[in-house]
């Protein structure tokens, strides 16, 4: 019994453990996903920034009852393929499947040809379920959503749909190194470009870097209290640690909550006192 869950699956999120679940009635997961998003082929200009890396879209899908993830290349002749195709060659003959779940908005073939509707119509052999978006609070689940209440800086709400904290993974690398000779030295992180990244403030979170996971305040901006050239950084500060030294390790940060908007504070002083203020209120929301 092969039951074949089929999707982008970006973030992995309620929706998409719905659908999930549903295949899993059906035996053992097996999930088809794409790579890269099929918008970049289609229209480049209007590809979404992703939720998680491929990397880390596996292991979630692993995590929320995959048993295994097969990825296929996105190209402009995979899209060429028609629904009959793309029934026969893939979910017969390459995957053997006896059972295929979608979400209900799912469309596949040359143009989008066809749809849950059509797969159901010219299923050779298997069963079909189609899933109806999960809603939340009125509207449905999506990666777009989740997309945008992270990009207006709600992680909270994000959190919720994604059902765990949103986080970024990237190398620490070299900043400005201002925040060790304040006494808040920070893990400046380094992010693909498609990286999906919450607005400009401040958030409590968590680092993680190997095994180490530490309580974090986190800055987004450019930092404007200090005149000069500096594009948009994403730090993190591991609250009462010192000495640290995370240079080129791959790091983690989570966002749990957004404490406040970036300010322009007048000199160090008042910025300092901020800066212990946000690291409390943190750790008190954290714990």
């Amino acid at each position: 019994m092969t039951s074949v869950a089929i999707g982008i699956f970006d973030g992995v999120h309620r929706g998409h453990q719905e659908i999930l679940a549903e295949a899993a009635k059906y035996g053992a997961v097996t999930v088809l996903t794409f790579d890269p998003h099929p918008t970049s082929i289609f229209a480049p200009e209007r590809t979404p920034s992703a939720l998680v890396n491929l990397h880390d879209r596996i292991e979630l899908l692993k995590d929320h009852g995959a048993s295994d993830v097969v990825v296929i290349p996105f190209t402009k002749e995979f899209a060429a393929m028609s629904p009959d195709e793309f029934i026969e060659e893939i979910l017969v003959n390459q995957l053997g499947a006896t059972h295929v779940t979608v979400g209900a908005n799912f469309t596949f073939g040359h143009k989008a040809a066809g749809n849950a509707s059509y797969l159901k119509e010219h299923a050779q052999g298997f069963g079909v379920s189609a899933v109806h978006l999960e809603e939340n609070r009125g509207s449905a689940i999506s990666s777009s959503r989740i997309r945008t209440l992270i990009v207006d800086g709600d992680v909270e709400r994000a959190n919720e749909l994604l059902t765990r904290p949103f986080y970024l993974r990237g190398p620490v690398v070299h900043g400005e190194k201002r925040g060790r000779t304040i006494g808040y030295p920070t893990a400046n992180i380094g992010l693909a470009d498609n990286a999906t990244i919450p607005a400009d403030g401040v958030y409590a979170g968590w680092l993680t870097v190997g095994d180490k996971r530490w309580k974090a305040a986190i800055s987004i901006g450019t930092n404007p209290t200090f005149p000069g050239v500096r594009g948009r950084q994403v730090e993190a500060y591991a609250i009462d640690q010192s000495g640290l030294d995370l240079y080129d390790h791959e790091a983690k940060l989570e966002f749990g909550f957004r404490l406040r908007d970036t300010l322009k504070f007048d000199g160090l002083d008042p910025l300092l006192v901020q800066m212990k203020a946000d690291c409390i209120q943190a750790k008190q929301l954290l714990n």
